[in-house]
């Protein structure tokens, strides 16, 4: 049964602002008295910017978005937000994520919107518009911008993200001339769209869709994939029945199911350690608990199944044609809340019900997986009480059980100056550690956690090392790593005790990451330690470090958990 419009409040009004609302859209759009009704307004949160260039290709998307909206009846109205673009952003765009999700939360509250479509694509801006729209909980549907096309070179496909990390090292070592580097560089990125492993920005698509926010094969349709354009245009038209409907909001789909349905799957693709910040943020805004310890306790129980870099050897082009998603949630379902609904109208289970895996190589059977467990594993110990993240999917197995000494770095800065030091020494037992990264720390724990390998030990032949910090990590990267220590050195974390020399254990096994060191040592440490002073006074800076929580609780401010439902606008005074 059809519901009582939001838009009605601005549009469908016979006083003067009324008068005043239509006059001014009018003017804007030249919309005819059609337009005005009684149709659902559709607004079309576009986060396109060539700053982020994931997202240049939403420009199109949108059109398409429009086509759907039209042709069922509605009114497409398209809006920008801020646009977060990994790479250019500095410090990091994770400092920015929750004011994105602020400003999208009050377009909807605050425009005469009935539904929503949100145009995502680069790492941060998904999960920003899912907690926008989450505590705003207007009936909102997300299209993402989708994967680039594969990079290749010299007949070697080559992944954004993950391969600037092999190029680099192989080009320290003289494996690779400038030219060459150059040649890889040209060949490496080279369509529209986000990066095409299973870094951030796909694994967030994917999440999207597990969650249940999007239509069925949204995040691994390529960006410049005809498919896509298809896809926006469903979702345009999807959004206007939502607005109908009433629903369902994402209040009504991101239940405590569909939040196991997406860390499952993220398990099962070996998705990027951030979902798990970006999950429990979210979770955080609808209500939902969500302890890191119930990913450990899924990741025990759900198989990696896909094989993409950079867990894997695949890009997320070959996913795509293997299945996407919709086939692994299939392979999945025996392990699924497959009544979870979703904002197609469907449960889980019904959209992927004919789901079909083309490519066994690239999407694996649940009876013969890659690994029996998932991609990511939580950590404890006394050196983070917290929680920690290690990516065991692209870790160096022997790595996964190591005791070693600690060299420590107080900033990144110090970092690199002394890993690219030709006479610096480095044992390959040596565990990195990196301090001041955190949310406080760095401000806004980019994405520091894998420092290069010093270069006297790459020129030995060794790849990887165990490396540990408060900082985040690019879901492009590979190595034994692990993030996401909280709580953080800024804020007195024990990272911030670590001393040259400290032995330190990590156990994946255990779930374990300990500093070696009598407590009695400790607490004299503690008793002597210094905090660093904040990094802003003033502005959104400020705010950041007034409220900003640790990585365990998702890196949202404290004051945004929960929703507040918009409510029609009301008072009748002027524009």
């Amino acid at each position: 049964m059809p519901v009582e419009l939001r838009s009605r409040a601005w549009f469908g009004r016979t006083d003067m602002e009324g008068f005043a609302n239509r006059s001014w859209t009018r003017a804007g759009l030249g919309f005819s008295d059609a337009q005005f009704d009684g149709r659902p307004v559709i607004g079309i949160a576009n986060s396109a910017s060539d700053l982020a260039t994931c997202n240049t290709h939403l420009r199109f998307v949108a059109e398409a978005v429009k086509r759907g909206v039209l042709s069922a009846g509605g009114m497409p109205m398209e809006f920008p937000t801020l646009s977060l673009g990994e790479i250019l952003m500095k410090p990091t765009t994770m400092l920015y994520r929750n004011l994105m999700a602020m400003e999208v939360e009050e377009c909807l509250r605050a425009y005469p919107l009935d539904a929503v479509v949100l145009l995502s694509g680069c790492d941060k801006t998904t999960p920003a518009m899912l907690m926008g729209a989450a505590s705003a909980d207007i009936p909102a549907i997300m299209v993402t911008v989708g994967p680039m096309l594969r990079g290749v070179w010299r007949s070697r496909e080559l992944g954004s993200g993950t391969d600037v990390f092999r190029l680099g090292a192989e080009h320290y070592l003289g494996m690779l001339s400038d030219e060459d580097l150059s040649d890889a560089e040209h060949a490496m990125n080279r369509s529209a769209g986000h990066c095409m492993v299973m870094g951030t920005a796909s694994t967030m698509a994917c999440v999207a869709e597990a969650l249940g926010m999007t239509l069925g094969g949204n995040a691994a349709i390529p960006a410049v994939d005809s498919r896509r354009m298809a896809l926006a245009e469903s979702s345009g038209r999807r959004a206007v029945q939502l607005a109908r409907d009433g629903g369902p909001r994402p209040s009504q789909i991101l239940t405590a199911d569909a939040f196991e349905n997406a860390i499952r799957a993220d398990m099962a693709i070996g998705g990027s350690t951030n979902a798990i910040i970006h999950l429990v943020a979210l979770a955080g805004r609808v209500g939902v608990d969500l302890p890191l310890a119930r990913f450990d306790e899924l990741s025990r129980a759900t198989p990696l199944l896909v094989d993409v870099q950079p867990a894997g050897k695949h890009l997320m082009e070959a996913f795509y044609y293997a299945g996407g998603l919709p086939a692994v949630l299939k392979q999945l379902s025996p392990l699924l809340h497959a009544d979870a609904l979703t904002v197609s109208g469907e449960t889980l289970g019904e959209s992927v019900a004919a789901a079909e895996t083309h490519d066994p190589d690239v999407i694996r059977a649940l009876s013969d997986p890659l690994s029996p467990e998932g991609g990511t594993v939580i950590l404890t110990g006394n050196l983070c009480p917290g929680g920690s993240v290690l990516k065991q999917a692209a870790a160096s197995p022997e790595l996964l059980q190591h005791r070693g000494p600690a060299v420590v770095f107080e900033d990144a800065g110090e970092m690199w100056e002394r890993v690219m030091s030709e006479t610096a020494e480095f044992d390959p037992a040596s565990v990195l550690v990196l301090r001041g990264g955190g949310p406080k720390g760095a401000p806004g724990m980019p994405e520091w956690g894998v420092p290069l390998v010093p270069l006297n030990l790459l020129k030995q032949g060794i790849l990887d090392m165990v490396r540990i910090s408060d900082a985040r990590m690019s879901g492009t990267s590979f190595g034994t790593t692990v993030v996401h220590i909280a709580p953080e050195s800024a804020v007195g974390g024990p990272l911030a005790l670590v001393k040259d020399g400290d032995l330190i254990e990590l156990d994946t096994a255990a779930r374990t990451l300990n500093l070696l060191v009598p407590q009695q040592e400790l607490d004299r440490r503690r008793s002597e330690l210094q905090l660093p002073q904040p990094h802003f006074t003033r502005g959104y800076g400020a705010m950041f470090l007034d409220h900003i929580l640790q990585a365990d609780q998702g890196c949202d401010f404290d004051f945004l958990r929960g929703t507040t439902p918009p409510a029609p606008r009301t008072n009748v005074q002027g524009t």
